[in-house]
């Protein structure tokens, strides 16, 4: 089909739809786009076993792959990664989303012949995987904060006599002395590290906890680890392979980032709304539609039910319970869109979302990329778009400089943190207080934004640690053991559970589960926490229950903020790479003559990568009347095989080999080159220079 080029050149400059002809209203967004939207069936896998009887430590890897998953082959280059591991190397293995990273690691796991630890960084994560191992027959598991300390010890128990072949973990589970110790008397075979580029402190989603890993590669230095992400760029991977200390003779495998049947766009359009029900209209199927602000997913959930189309919201402000519900409702397909912020990221594994919306850009094309790739994992087209404004840019700008507040500011925060908490100075050191941040802005008016970001700074700069989640109960004793049975203080009984259950109570915070000590009292629950309440309050201990509540712990006591040093490695140098990662969106948002895949792949290191022939750039006509891409794809083959070499002539045939387009188009395409380059000579099949 053909329109007309300056209706397509209309559509990267839409200030409204308002007034617009149901023809105009159709050119929004190129029908030609989707031409190649196709619904297929999903294809069922039958498990067979290839050699029943046989354990999978003798079988091959494709073997284990037949007996558990069903099918008859690896894709590309999961086999390569199994070999590597199986061959005890440390390995490195970069998918895109949707690429089957998790068989791996599993595969492997079950021919190895101990256990095999998954470092993950979500307990949802954590949970859908158990889920779908056991539901193949496979003994997986996992520990994690939600469990009480009997049944974290039963199930390690299990472990170290041999009841389950994977054990998954969160990376702050290595921070644990206790876990350590259970870990040299564990048989380790293998260490998976999911989302590794966490790793990396340069990176969009850096995670400190996951330097915890360095532990367990002192304590097993010849431990194959195999580590696993879908986004890394070169720098990322050289930092990933410096900190985890992979050993001489390392595995680096990568797939290319390509997604083919993912069609990336661009909308330009001062009325994102509208613009958003006008494609929620043209796609049918399951959608994720992203912004960055919690109020506005609600908002926008609630505009797109009042529009006829079922949407619920998620982020991170809402309770583990709710998030749950919600996303289980949108898995099952009872809501067609989830509206979220970007804590709707990783271990959603749902294939046939057929489209994701940016209502704002990312602050890295890395995280843009993540999200984008949720879409299509089932191999059928999909779209991934962003709708933007003229302002959209300058609002990126505005990202980095509310990311890096100003040093006095930062140090402002902290003055009044203190004054906040009624730390005197030269105290506060080690010791862990609930902050109510938002009642902590308000009473000292300061600016919301930069204050979380200040915050993230001093965390950075080992003034403090900040943790958002309160997770669980933490408890310190303040006085002598010799002194707690005195008369006045009781309950005897909860005291001597307390001691009983947890070690290290005298030193440090310890975490404690109260149905445990409930079960152990004979108190409620309830019971438990009056109780401590009240002997906190005489000064026996400083309790602090479980809440949704940001917890502070200080690394340094309180002394003239003008004294504490912030790093260039906590400042500096992280806002000149943030710097870097923001120039490459806004480049990625303002192209008009660049394939966006192109430009994505090559943002990781894949130079070559031809034009997609799908993205809006692509589709775009060339005033020859062919796709944008076409002409481009052309110009490139003929530079690379004829006009910077030394040949009199090119064979028709060649070139058009080259090419993974039309014949048709092609030819076309020559003959416009012919036409437009000064020396050259289509005759017949051969192109040739003129003199």
């Amino acid at each position: 089909m053909a329109e007309d080029p300056t209706l397509l050149d209309e559509l990267l400059d839409t200030e409204g739809l308002a007034g617009r002809s149901e023809t105009a209203e159709r050119l929004l967004w190129p029908a030609e786009l989707f031409d190649q939207l196709v619904e297929l069936p999903p294809t069922p896998i039958l498990r067979h076993d290839p050699r029943p009887g046989v354990p999978d430590s003798e079988l091959t890897s494709v073997e284990v792959l037949q007996r558990y998953w069903g099918y008859e082959a690896f894709r590309p280059l999961q086999q390569e990664i199994v070999e590597a591991v199986l061959a005890g190397r440390d390995t490195l293995g970069l998918m895109p989303t949707g690429g089957g990273k998790s068989i791996t690691f599993q595969v492997p796991g079950l021919m190895l012949p101990g256990l095999t630890l998954v470092v993950t960084p979500l307990i949802s994560l954590m949970k859908d995987q158990v889920d779908r191992l056991r539901a193949q027959g496979i003994r997986a598991t996992a520990i994690h904060s939600g469990m009480g300390p009997e049944q974290m010890q039963h199930t390690l128990d299990n472990c170290l006599w041999g009841g389950y072949k994977f054990l998954y973990i969160s990376p702050e589970r290595l921070a644990s002395a206790s876990f350590l110790a259970w870990l040299q008397e564990a048989r380790i075979s293998l260490l998976a590290v999911d989302e590794c580029h966490c790793i990396s402190q340069w990176g969009y989603d850096f995670r400190p906890s996951y330097l915890n890993i360095l532990e367990l590669r002192r304590l097993y230095p010849e431990l194959p680890i195999l580590a696993l992400t879908a986004t890394a760029t070169e720098e990322t991977i050289g930092e990933i392979l410096g900190v985890l200390d992979f050993r001489p003779g390392y595995a680096l495998l990568r797939k290319s980032f390509l997604r083919p049947q993912l069609s990336y766009s661009i909308r330009r359009c001062e009325d994102k709304s509208a613009m958003m029900l006008h494609i929620l209209g043209r796609v049918p199927g399951p959608a994720i539609l992203y912004c960055r602000n919690r109020e506005l997913t609600r908002q926008l959930a609630e505009e797109l039910e009042a529009a006829g189309i079922s949407a619920t919201y998620y982020h991170a402000g809402l309770s583990y319970k709710d998030r749950e519900l919600r996303q289980a409702r949108w898995m099952r397909g009872e809501v067609r869109v989830m509206v979220a912020t970007n804590a709707f990221g990783m271990g959603i594994d749902k294939p046939d979302v057929r489209l994701v919306l940016h209502l704002t850009m990312p602050s890295s094309l890395e995280e843009y990329f993540q999200e984008a790739g949720r879409a299509g994992r089932d191999g059928q087209r999909a779209y991934a778009v962003a709708i933007v404004t003229r302002r959209d840019s300058q609002l990126l700008q505005r990202r980095l400089e509310d990311s890096f507040p100003p040093k006095d500011y930062i140090r402002h925060c902290y003055d009044q943190l203190c004054n906040y908490l009624e730390i005197g100075e030269g105290e506060g050191l080690g010791r862990s207080y609930s902050v109510d941040v938002e009642h902590f802005i308000r009473l000292f008016h300061m600016r919301p934004v930069q204050t979380y970001h200040a915050l993230e700074i001093m965390q950075l700069a080992r003034w403090l640690r900040y943790e958002e989640d309160g997770g669980r109960s933490r408890l310190m004793f303040l006085i002598p053991s010799s002194q707690l049975y005195q008369p006045h203080i009781g309950p005897d009984k909860l005291i001597r559970a307390i001691l009983r259950s947890y070690t290290g109570l005298f030193s440090s915070y310890v975490s404690i589960y109260e149905p445990d000590l409930a079960e152990a009292t004979g108190y409620t629950v309830d019971e438990i926490y009056e109780h401590l309440a009240r002997l906190g309050r005489i000064g026996v201990l400083h309790y602090i229950p479980q809440r949704q509540v940001p917890r502070v712990t200080f690394l340094v006591r309180r002394e003239e903020s003008r004294l504490l040093q912030i790093s260039p490695e906590a400042y500096e140098e992280r806002r000149r790479r943030m710097a870097d990662r923001i120039a490459c969106v806004r480049s990625y948002i303002e192209a008009e003559e660049t394939c966006r895949s192109r430009m994505l792949l090559a943002y990781f290191g894949e130079e070559e990568a031809v034009p997609c022939g799908c993205c809006d750039v692509c589709l775009t006509r060339h005033p020859s009347g062919l796709h944008q891409y076409v002409i481009e794809a052309c110009r490139e083959a003929l530079d690379r095989l004829f006009l910077t070499t030394e040949r009199p002539s090119l064979p028709v045939e060649e070139l058009v080999a080259s090419l993974p387009y039309p014949e048709l188009e092609v030819y076309q395409a020559l003959r416009y080159w012919a036409a437009e380059l000064d020396g050259l000579v289509l005759d017949g099949a051969h192109l040739r220079r003129e003199v």
